[in-house]
């Protein structure tokens, strides 16, 4: 019985580490070629190489998503080696937590630029090619503070609540060229995520709760799995999920 992953192409961005990392590994094993999309070169190459080694398919592209020409040719890449695209997953993002009255500004268009720019560069650069092919999945990468904000988490939730919006656009737009589409909003899974907190006191608060409550990496590549593998006709449209203990 097909698993409706094997023989697909999946281009994913942030695939250095963390949700990008497992969700390449776990779509690999399955029979999914995988693309690599990272500013981290080393550490997408080091993991195409060790796929590549176990009998899987799979291809790294340096790739900044706050760069529209990157993303376009990590997509291009991945049709001119593989013949298409079946599914994008818009993974990267950033998580540097601050209260708004220390106006770190900066963070703030960083955030902009790599959490809604980001997933909008995905969707143009694979948008053309699968109405060509009247066929795809993109699955764009959300987070419970998209549903739910708190006390320093006002920029990133807005960012990601910005996903959300555009993933619901993105799903009515696309019907009529039979194109997929899954938004994924997770709680506290481990990843490097925290490590982009550059106050102290915050930095502390969050690493506290993530030690305490944070699930594997695991959970969200399974989530991404069950989206694909749905037959063609079925469309999962939203996955939101947390640590069973995460009340937030």
């Amino acid at each position: 019985m097909s698993n409706n992953i094997t023989g697909k192409v999946v281009v994913i961005t942030g695939a250095s580490s963390g949700l990008g990392e497992a969700a390449a590994r776990h779509l690999c094993a399955q029979g999914a070629s995988v693309v690599l999309g990272a500013r981290r070169v080393d550490r997408i190459v080091s993991l195409a190489d060790e796929l590549t080694r176990a009998g899987g398919k799979a291809l790294a592209v340096a790739t900044d998503v706050t760069r529209p020409d990157q993303v376009q040719r990590l997509v291009d890449m991945a049709v001119q080696t593989y013949g298409r695209i079946d599914v994008l997953i818009n993974n990267a993002g950033l998580m540097p937590h601050s209260p708004l009255e220390r106006r770190k500004i900066d963070e703030w268009d960083r955030m902009i630029d790599v959490n809604i720019k980001g997933v909008l560069y995905g969707i143009a650069a694979a948008l053309p090619h699968m109405q060509r092919q009247q066929s795809g999945h993109i699955i764009n990468v959300s987070s419970v503070a998209g549903h739910k904000v708190r006390p320093g988490s006002a920029v990133y939730a807005a960012t990601k609540s910005a996903v959300l919006m555009l993933s619901e656009g993105l799903r009515q737009e696309v019907k009529p060229y039979n194109i997929r589409t899954t938004v994924i909003s997770p709680g506290a899974v481990a990843t490097e995520l925290p490590d982009s907190i550059t106050e102290p006191d915050v930095a502390q608060s969050i690493q506290q709760f993530y030690a305490a409550y944070a699930i594997s990496a695991d959970s969200f590549a399974r989530a991404v799995a069950f989206a694909i593998s749905q037959p063609e006709d079925v469309d999962i449209n939203e996955i939101l999920f947390r640590p069973t203990r995460q009340e937030l």
